[in-house]
């Protein structure tokens, strides 16, 4: 069997979506703060939301026109040539493979709260067994439970600001100045990112879903309506409960990277039975992301390998379960090896330069194809194009200047990689 199973439906894809990004939710932004405060993570929140926005919008043309796993890869090779589609399918891979490892060390620091007899690391390396045990055995269950976990995961977010909003304070939002001024807006992209990051995760299950060419666009539009929701209360509540430092810095001063668990101990104590209850239901959020980009990697690893641009055994299908259990089992231990490194702001970051890099070059694609293959079957057309496409590619290339400038060694790591891996593309196709 050398093709994927169709098994996605209009719900699933939602869950899917909003499960891909949620827990940008639950950890990691709040490391933005220390870089701009209140007011400087406001303003790159903003921005990002807009380029987000606009970007799913012409990403979702893109995957009804093309309904391939590889996502951006297919997109970029179509339009632009086999050597830029290269560039686009790494940087995507790098994305997808780098953001898990994140997430899994979060879920290990929110379950070792509960469950201190287990290391942060052993919680992470089960949580990679599992979920990538769980996505060989098929995508339609893998999705239902995306759907279940993220369900849970909205509830918690929604749970979280009922319990927060009657300590909240307008004079702790402190939006007044930028005390670091806009050097501190640029240094908060990253992190302002990682709220929406994955969500172009739905194109690569395109080839999975029932009706790709109408379920990809509801699927895109309601996971982007539900999740700049979720940013906005989330973002303004927990911080509003007593100032961002309470939900960066622990009492010993150390960073945590735990911020609804932080501003829930200013109002409850972390010994409260609702405090518990809470973080464990925060624990979904995490898994509903973890599992849908293990998902996602796997896919567009798959089509990777498929196309002859990675070894040949990451292409090939599982006969029993039709899923890419070969690229998925890759991508675990890659993950694994990345997590070990206890480095979750550094691999934020490569993660993001991954997606950025993809972004540009997806945007770039479309405005190619649409003078190009004027007429390419285009089930659903970007709205307000070319403006919206271009004020997606204006901005992602804005937001990656200023990473390369904010993250100099990481940005040589990452391009380094990138050229790398490029040259021995280059070096196989010759042979």
């Amino acid at each position: 069997m050398s093709n994927l199973k169709k098994s996605l439906t209009p719900t699933l894809l939602w869950g899917l979506g909003v499960g891909y990004v949620i827990s940008g939710m639950y950890f990691g932004w709040n490391l933005g703060l220390e870089k701009g405060g209140t007011l400087g993570m406001a303003l790159a929140t903003l921005a990002i939301i807009v380029m987000y926005v606009c970007f799913s919008l012409s990403y979702a043309e893109l995957a009804c026109a093309i309904p391939k796993a590889g996502g951006a890869f297919d997109y970029t090779n179509r339009a632009m040539g086999k050597n830029w589609g290269f560039i686009a399918g790494m940087a995507q891979n790098i994305e997808f493979i780098f953001a898990p490892p994140a997430i899994a060390v979060g879920i290990g620091s929110y379950i070792n709260g509960i469950l201190p007899q287990f290391s942060i690391t052993q919680i992470a390396i089960f949580t990679y067994l599992l979920f990538t045990f769980l996505n060989i055995l098929g995508a339609k269950l893998a999705a239902t439970f995306e759907l279940l976990i993220t369900v849970f995961a909205v509830l918690g977010l929604v749970l979280f600001a009922f319990v927060a909003v009657p300590h909240f304070k307008f004079s702790n939002l402190d939006i007044t100045n930028l005390d670091k001024g806009f050097s501190g807006v640029f240094a908060c992209i990253p992190f302002a990112i990682w709220f929406f990051l994955g969500i172009e995760g739905l194109a690569n299950v395109a080839e999975e879903s029932i009706h790709p060419q109408k379920d990809i666009t509801w699927g895109f539009g309601s996971a982007m309506a539900t999740l700049v929701l979720l940013c906005i209360l989330t973002f303004t509540v927990s911080v509003g409960v007593d100032g961002w430092q309470s939900i960066v810095y622990k009492a010993d001063g150390s960073v945590s990277d735990s911020p609804l668990p932080m501003a829930l101990s200013k109002i409850m104590g972390d010994k409260s039975w609702v405090y518990q209850v809470l973080v464990a239901i925060g624990t979904c959020g995490l898994v509903a992301s973890f599992h849908g980009l293990v998902l996602a990697s796997g896919r567009s690893v798959y089509e990777f390998g498929k196309m002859g641009n990675a070894p040949r055994f990451l292409g090939n299908i599982n006969r029993r379960f039709q899923t890419p259990s070969n690229a998925l089992v890759a991508n675990m231990v890659i993950g694994i090896i990345a997590l070990l490194s206890n480095s979750t702001a550094e691999i934020i970051t490569l993660s993001v330069f991954g997606a950025l890099v993809m972004y540009i070059l997806a945007m770039v694609s479309l405005v190619i194809l649409r003078k190009s293959e004027p007429d390419l079957q285009r089930p659903f057309r970007t709205p307000f194009y070319p403006t919206s496409t271009y004020l997606a590619l204006i901005i992602a290339s804005i937001a990656l200047i200023a990473m390369i400038i904010y993250n100099l060694k990481l940005a040589l790591i990452f391009f380094s990689v990138l050229v790398g891996t490029f040259i021995l593309f280059k070096i196989i196709i010759r042979k």
